[in-house]
This record gives structure tokens, sequence and C-alpha cells, in this order.
């Protein structure tokens, strides 16, 4: 959790990605997270996406308009002082993991973290990986239990591919 609030408290902060193998805790950490340190959590889980969640990321994925949408979308107010923005298995909807360089570049007052699996990331091809937007948060692996000492590893790059 101290990775979590370092992150939090850096200015000019990038997007995080919480990486790590499925069914380990990913979201359960980052839901958690947001309930201890912010007043409001904006999830988004893109596991089975409605048509409407795919259509939000089809058009522009210029910050503001995702952030309007997703207003709309979750029927709430994001701030990006209160708000924790949580985009689930976002690797299934690969615009959805572009749009995290533009909140890098466009928007970095917003909190937005996503979490997924290392293999899910890297599925879809012709995905547009956001190097060097992102921060990687390692999560643990498989047969695990997340707690604080499993988070030890938190580096500026994505994973390389597999």
């Amino acid at each position: 959790m101290s990775e979590l609030l370092k992150w939090k408290e850096k200015s000019g902060r990038k997007p995080l990605l919480l990486e790590g193998a499925r069914q380990v805790g990913k979201t359960y950490l980052l839901k958690d997270f947001g309930k201890r340190y912010f007043k409001n959590i904006a999830y988004i889980n893109f596991q089975n996406p409605s048509t409407e969640l795919i259509d939000l990321f089809n058009g522009s994925i210029e910050p503001k308009r995702i952030i309007m949408m997703l207003e709309l979308f979750l029927n709430m107010k994001i701030s990006p002082s209160e708000t924790l923005i949580i985009f689930d298995e976002a690797q299934e909807v690969p615009r959805a993991l572009t749009s995290l360089k533009y909140f890098y570049e466009d928007a970095p007052e917003y909190h937005i973290a996503t979490a997924g699996s290392l293999l899910g990331v890297f599925l879809h091809k012709g995905t547009s990986f956001p190097v060097g937007k992102v921060n990687s948060l390692i999560e643990v692996k498989s047969g695990t239990n997340v707690n604080a000492k499993s988070l030890k590893l938190f580096r500026e790059t994505p994973p390389k591919n597999v």
C-alpha cells in the first residue's frame, strides 16, 4: 500500500498499471486503496464490456471527453483530487490502454489506475501500448496472497513482450 500512496502523492504522476497473474487480488487491492484514500471510486470493468462502453473508447480518447463520458456512463462526478479511476481488465478494450498515454500527457491531475494480467496486455495486435507513459507496479504471481511485501517492485517502464 505504501507504493500506491507514493504514487498518489507524486506530482505529475503517470497512470498506474498494476500487473500480475489472474485472480491474485489486483482489483481488490485497487478498490481497497480507493476506499481508504479517496472520496470516490470510478470503477470500469472491461471484462465483458457493453457496446456503450466500447463505443466510448472508439471515439476520441482525449481525457476531457473520456471523463465527461465516464461521468455520464457511471452517473457520478469525477474529481481529479477526490476520485480514483480504475480500469479493470483494460487489455480487453485496447483503446482504453492507449488512452493512458493521453491522461499522462494532457491530464496528469487525474488518479487513474488499471489492472490486468500480464498475458492479456499483449493479446491484441496493433494496440498502441503507452510506453513510458505509465508506472508499472508488478503484482504477485498466482498462488500467493496480496500483501505489502508482495508489491515491492515499482518501475517506470512497461513489461517487455514475452
